[in-house]
């Protein structure tokens, strides 16, 4: 057994999480916000045979969003211009997926 954990573009996570559902599997959302883009994420926690985890990764990936965001840079630009006032672009991914071995499942 496998426990995938995807990080999710709080956008798509209702259409990820309802795709996972038709499909079979169930998850648990946690309402999470990344340390670089600093913005809003949905990180979704979901049990799955290890014959099913490629499934799991196919409905994410067919119902996430890649993204170009404005970000903040950290370059310092003397007098008077702060570097919050300069933005740079930068490609954000649709999901960040990571899956573990689970030693132990118990439903209670």
């Amino acid at each position: 057994m496998k426990l995938i954990i995807a990080i999710v573009n709080n956008d798509d996570s209702a259409v990820v999480s309802s795709s996972l559902t038709t499909t079979g599997f169930y998850t648990t959302k946690l309402s999470t916000t990344g340390g670089f883009l600093q913005t809003g994420n949905t990180t979704l926690l979901i049990g799955a045979q290890d014959d099913e985890v490629e499934k799991v990764i196919t409905v994410i990936k067919d119902h996430s969003s890649t993204r170009i965001k404005e970000v903040p840079t950290s370059a310092s630009f003397g007098r008077g211009i702060s570097a919050a006032d300069v933005k740079a672009k930068t490609h954000v991914s649709g999901a960040t997926i990571f899956v573990l071995n689970v030693e132990e499942f118990v439903k209670l």
